[in-house]
């Protein structure tokens, strides 16, 4: 049998994320018009002969999570539990710390997955791939390939390229190592946890030696990329599997909605019945989007492509949205535009406003390109980004929002650029 664990982090992780990470913890944002980790598991329960997925984070239990643990189990007739850390552990200190809850029932390999990235999830191809490549107890790690610059952003991956055997980890290295990134989706079996074993045991002993140790150097705290990866390369035990499919991350707010617009291409494929099409009496839908079936949309609006809607928003007459996400109870009033934008819980747009941002989309004319997780600032400028409108907020009629980011319960009264409205 197998098992898949997810690491969703904590309250402390997702800061660039916010302020949408105030209302609900970040792996449960809507991406595509479903929670970011529904995407996980939709895809761990398509594997046959999967038994649990254990979610593995600090954040302390909260309503939303299990609210959404409640309705998932039901939905995917799968067993999921969360666990929560009492501290942050790393990538290899949360698994380790909970192995025995992992390995009771004796899965004979599970996955590991990060919940800030979207992809097309190709288990039952890293598991295929596992029997083909290696000793029964080999590891596999999700690559993908990005171009030279970006590569350094990520952890790389040196390859036998006949074997695909990993050769040499390296995570963020600061020259070129190479164009092969870890996804971070890894197929592992419990022999594992002997190697996390043995790393758990050498920082004790250097606790041990060295008494002045700060709290953040508890023996507990393993990272499994620099920690395990790096020394297992070259072994004969960790192997690539490379995706030619969509991959990004989700660290800053823009990303989610460039992952929106991967999943709702994919739904074309797996799920067509999520996706809207123009219909008599209704509004006008070019490309793909997403409406939940509460929304109330008026029929001249025009939305998409890439737009999802989520549940009692309201849009009004020749309304214009396009490559947005707007959250729940959100109102869009009557002809008001809003282009790259994430609207917010129950926030309000005025008539004939414009809400724009700047997307921060990787170069499509590379096939390799990435998302750049740019910081806030550069120079001493905020970077132009998409718009990002927090919760309960309300714009005026009539005025433009142009590349700024809204922290919540505000009510502007004038038009704003390029700023950060606290």
């Amino acid at each position: 049998m197998l098992k898949a664990v997810i690491l969703i982090g904590g309250p402390q992780k997702g800061t660039r994320f916010r302020p949408l990470s105030f209302e609900v913890p970040k792996p449960l944002f809507p991406v595509a018009g479903v929670p970011m980790l529904q995407h996980h598991i939709e895809a761990c329960a398509k594997v046959p002969n999967m038994k649990e997925i254990l979610l593995i984070g600090f954040y302390q239990p909260n309503e939303e999570l299990t609210r959404f643990i409640c309705s998932a189990q039901q939905e995917f007739k799968i067993s999921i539990r969360y666990l929560q850390e009492y501290a942050a552990l790393g990538t290899g200190g949360g698994i380790y710390h909970f192995r025995d809850q992992i390995l009771s029932g004796g899965p004979e390999a599970f996955f590991i997955m990060n919940a800030d990235v979207c992809s097309e999830f190709p288990l039952p191809e890293m598991l295929n791939f596992q029997k083909e490549h290696g000793e029964p107890s080999s590891f596999v790690i999700l690559g993908t390939t990005a171009n030279r610059k970006q590569s350094m952003n990520y952890g790389c991956i040196v390859e036998n390229q006949q074997t695909n055997e990993v050769l040499h980890y390296v995570e963020k290295p600061s020259t070129f190592v190479s164009d092969i990134i870890n996804c971070g989706i890894y197929l592992f079996t419990p022999e594992i946890f002997q190697h996390i074993g043995a790393v758990f045991q050498k920082n004790q002993q250097d606790m041990l030696l060295d008494e002045q140790t700060n709290g953040w150097h508890r023996a507990e705290a393993i990272r499994l990329e620099q920690d395990i990866f790096t020394a297992l390369a070259g072994q004969g035990k960790l192997y690539v599997y490379k995706t030619p499919a969509f991959w990004s991350q989700i660290k800053s707010a823009g990303s989610a909605i460039y992952a929106s617009r991967l999943y709702l291409n994919q739904y074309h494929k797996v799920h067509a019945e999520r996706l809207v099409t123009t219909e008599d009496g209704g509004p006008r839908i070019s490309g793909n989007v997403y409406i939940h079936p509460t929304a109330n949309i008026d029929p001249t609006a025009v939305l998409g492509p890439n737009v999802s809607i989520g549940t009692g928003v309201t849009i009004g007459a020749g309304v214009r949205v396009r490559e947005s996400i707007i959250l729940h109870g959100a109102t869009l009033q009557d002809h008001s535009c809003v282009l790259n934008c994430i609207v917010g819980w129950d926030s309000t747009i005025g008539k004939w406003a414009r809400v724009e941002g700047t997307p921060s989309d990787p170069n499509p004319n590379d096939p390799y390109a990435k998302i750049d997780s740019e910081t806030l600032f550069r120079d001493g400028k905020l970077t132009p980004s998409i718009t990002i409108l927090g919760c309960n907020v309300t714009i005026p009629s009539e005025v433009i929002i142009l590349n700024s980011i809204v922290l919540p319960h505000k009510d502007l009264n004038r038009s704003f650029k390029n700023q950060i409205i606290l």
